[in-house]
């Protein structure tokens, strides 16, 4: 059932309110709408078109060639979103792999004169690139925390949550991912990439940010949340093409777990999106393969190329391949639980106690993941290096800092190495590609797995939910794929005939572990893909993420639905609860007072019922036709503020005004995306002012979409989500039938004249067809322009 009422009688959005960041600590401005318990704002976002005189003044005076110029500024922003994700990709990635190869490079220069030393020059460097990290979120971009998706799906579900894509939140997403991932924590770069993305897209269509002085008349084109939306669409299908060189996963990501609204024409910006960021990232690593980046190397962005291993695979496997997926989606879901109760007791208790307690809790966990990521491969005994195969390519032991799979840590001979060591005491792109790596049977231990995977579970359950950015992408692969390989050293073992790759069942684990967290299924399957360069493994790779799947869904929801739920992000699901098939849409609206405005108003009872009410939209009523009260349309809070924050409309006398002299355009009715907007408090008006009138027709939506009170509360919701809407009338049933649309009525063709069309109509009582030409004035003219032509032939 819908959480909220339909405030006004109009609303029936579940409007729940988000508790990022928190106001308590300086996180989030005051003075927005709509507020939870915890004085955080969440606002619906319009995108519905406001058909009002202004926007059909506009549309009227805009020519063929404005609507091509509209088009190609879409798809240079989506060019713009695509280079730029990509260059902030590339910059995390070296700037990650460049702190990773200094801090291993003097780790091991240090521990070959003392172990001790080493420790504490490791355990130092990891504190002060995380320390960087928090502090950047708590004292300068508080919405940066977490991966950011839950925020973002929100935002393209319809919701505008304060803060989640300002300037100051792409700032605190890139250089504290590079802290938080650097800094050895169980964490992963890739959600806030997408989440960087999705800020890149949002400020680029908005024209950058005026608090910084960042900004471009040029691009100030986009004047509607649709147009938005579709942008920051493009910019999250960019942040996964980026995450992980995989531009059609990217694509489906976009698809399938973040947007809620889809078009054809959209799927090929997105498309083009994701294709720039491939070459940019592409190019980046070209470059870097001379040597100009530093420790950055060719495995610097993700890319674990499998296509060397299991070539083939037989009947017998796939009992063991479904009982990963069965694992997957067990541990998927107990992660989800975990991670759930965990970060509502961090959220409610802990973090309530301010930014020093969230830095003290970070800087903690860094000293803990540091200890056992150095301790732990102490304990363990090292073995001897396998016979050197020179067409495999492996050097054992790897040379210190240098990237491989045997690591020498700890050992009493030169020709051995620690297994433990080699997950452990390594960045997670190069564990991971340890843990894929073919022609390595026996190179880790059944002991070593399983400790390795016991420890990071648990660093990676208590980790997430701390203030820093923080993505779920790479460490689930890494849960995954240990004990994917676990199950694989069983299958070697078992089937001693058959050519078993251990890194092939990695690679199926960490599908599974994904699939039985994050719930998705073809975008993830074709990452994994992509990721791995092996098209062989799809048959595989789409079997265990359908049973992980299917398990984890018989337990709890989603990692993303579940953390938007936590953070009071009410997402409008693609289907309505069962429960409202049998209530109707009065029963939601039924203790409800409308609070209603009339055309012509007064300043001081404007700024009173504004004051008086939180509302974000109001019916305009007025008295035409013999003292008949009518519904005009609807008018917005915001546009309202606008209204009275210039002053420009108001005028003395409590008339109609002649519509030809409204002086607002669209663009200033827009409100910059994920600010806080104008705030009646924020309206100064002298005692002269509030004695004055405005004439709210020009300004409201004379259309706006109208239900019967006795529609099903399924069909309301349908029709609120699928058309985007922010608000719904409700209304006694209609007395009257003045036509009927069908599907011809709507084929219109390009060359023919609008004015020239008919609309055939079924008339009620004799079911016989008539046109409806300028015969009728009513069904012809919208209300609005007839109410507006009425008062200039008066006047």
């Amino acid at each position: 059932m819908l959480s909220n009422q339909l405030h006004n009688g109009l609303e029936t959005a579940k409007l729940l309110w988000s508790r990022i960041p928190n106001s308590e600590d300086g996180e989030v401005d005051g003075g927005s709408l709509l507020r939870n318990s915890n004085g955080n704002t969440v606002e619906s976002l319009d995108y519905e078109v406001i058909e009002n005189y202004a926007y059909r003044e506009e549309q009227a005076q805009r020519g063929k060639l404005y609507v091509g110029y509209y088009v190609a500024v879409k798809w240079f922003l989506a060019l713009l979103t695509g280079i730029g994700t990509g260059l902030a990709a590339v910059f995390i990635n070296i700037s990650v792999e460049n702190f990773a190869g200094w801090k291993f490079a003097l780790t091991f220069s240090i521990i070959q004169r003392s172990y001790f030393a080493g420790f504490v020059i490791y355990v130092l460097i990891n504190l002060i690139l995380v320390f960087s990290s928090v502090y950047i979120v708590t004292h300068f971009a508080p919405a940066a925390a977490g991966s950011g998706i839950p925020e973002i799906k929100g935002y393209l579900n319809g919701l505008d949550i304060h803060g989640i894509l300002l300037f100051r939140t792409l700032i605190g997403k890139i250089f504290g991912s590079i802290g938080s991932v650097g800094g050895g924590l169980a964490l992963g770069k890739e959600g806030p990439l997408v989440h960087t993305g999705a800020c890149i897209a949002s400020l680029l269509g908005q024209g950058g940010s005026s608090k910084y002085h960042l900004s471009s008349r040029w691009l100030q084109v986009f004047k509607s949340d649709r147009d938005r939306r579709d942008l920051v669409t493009c910019g999250c299908a960019a942040g996964v093409a980026a995450a992980f060189r995989a531009p059609v996963g990217g694509v489906l990501f976009a698809l399938e777990e973040v947007t809620s609204w889809w078009r054809s024409q959209l799927m090929w910006r997105v498309f083009f999106t994701s294709a720039i960021v491939a070459v940019v990232v592409r190019t980046a690593m070209g470059w870097c393969k001379s040597g100009k980046c530093g420790h950055f190397g060719s495995g610097g962005f993700i890319i674990w190329d499998t296509s060397d291993g299991q070539e083939d695979y037989s009947f017998e496997e796939l009992l063991p391949m479904a009982v990963i997926g069965v694992i997957g989606g067990l541990l998927g879901a107990l992660f989800n639980q975990l991670t759930f109760h965990i970060t509502y007791w961090r959220r409610n208790y802990l973090h309530k106690k301010g930014n020093r307690v969230k830095i003290i809790e970070a800087c903690l966990i860094s000293v803990i993941t540091s200890a056992i990521s150095f301790g732990l491969p102490l304990l363990r005994k090292c073995n001897p290096c396998p016979e050197s195969d020179h067409d495999s390519g492996i050097e054992c032991p790897r040379p210190p800092g240098m990237y491989g799979n045997y690591v020498n840590f700890y050992c009493g001979k030169d020709k051995e190495y620690n297994d433990l060591a080699t997950i452990f005491f390594n960045t997670q792109d190069d564990a991971i590609r340890n843990l894929f790596s073919a022609k390595t049977i026996h190179e880790f231990s059944a002991q070593s797995l399983l400790t390795f995977l016991v420890m990071f579970y648990t660093l990676a359950v208590v980790t997430f939910g701390t203030a820093v950015p923080a993505g779920q992408f790479v460490p689930g692969i890494m849960i995954g794929s240990t004990y994917g390989r676990l199950v694989g050293m069983f299958v070697v073992n078992f089937y001693k005939n058959l050519n078993v790759e251990e890194g092939t069942y990695a690679l199926l684990g960490a599908a599974s572990f994904l699939g039985g967290s994050m719930r998705m299924t073809v975008s993830l399957c074709v990452i994994m893909v992509e990721i791995t360069n092996n098209l062989k493994l799809l048959p595989l790779i789409m079997l265990v993420l359908l049973i992980s799947k299917a398990v984890g869904d018989a337990f709890n929801e989603g990692f993303y639905e579940q953390q938007a739920r936590l953070k009071g992000i009410a997402l409008l699901e693609s289907r309505p609860k069962y429960q409202m098939r049998n209530m109707m849409a009065k029963e939601v609206c039924r203790n409800q007072k409308v609070v209603s405005f009339p055309r012509i108003v007064k300043v001081a009872d404007a700024v009173s019922i504004l004051q008086s009410n939180l509302h974000n939209g109001f019916p305009v009523i007025d008295h035409v036709r013999n003292g008949e009260t009518l519904v005009i349309g609807l008018v917005l809070r915001s546009h309202l503020l606008v209204l009275l924050q210039s002053k420009v409309d108001f005028q003395h006398s409590p008339l109609p005004c002649d519509p030809a002299g409204v002086s607002k355009s669209i663009s200033e009715f827009v409100k910059p995306v994920s600010s806080k907007g104008i705030s009646i408090e924020d309206i100064h008006l002298s005692s002269d002012d509030l004695e004055m009138y405005i004439d709210l027709a020009p300004v409201l939506n004379p259309s706006p979409y109208v239900v019967p009170e006795d529609m099903s509360l399924t069909k309301v919701y349908n029709l609120f989500r699928q058309l985007g809407l922010r608000h719904i009338f409700v209304v006694p049933r209609a007395s009257r039938v003045v036509g009927m649309i069908t599907r011809e009525d709507l084929l219109i063709e390009d060359s023919e004249d609008p004015a020239s069309v008919e609309l055939h109509s079924t008339s009620v009582r004799g079911h016989r067809q008539y046109s409806m030409i300028s015969r009728n004035v009513d069904v012809e003219r919208p209300l609005l322009n007839g109410l507006l032509l009425q008062d200039h032939m008066l006047g």
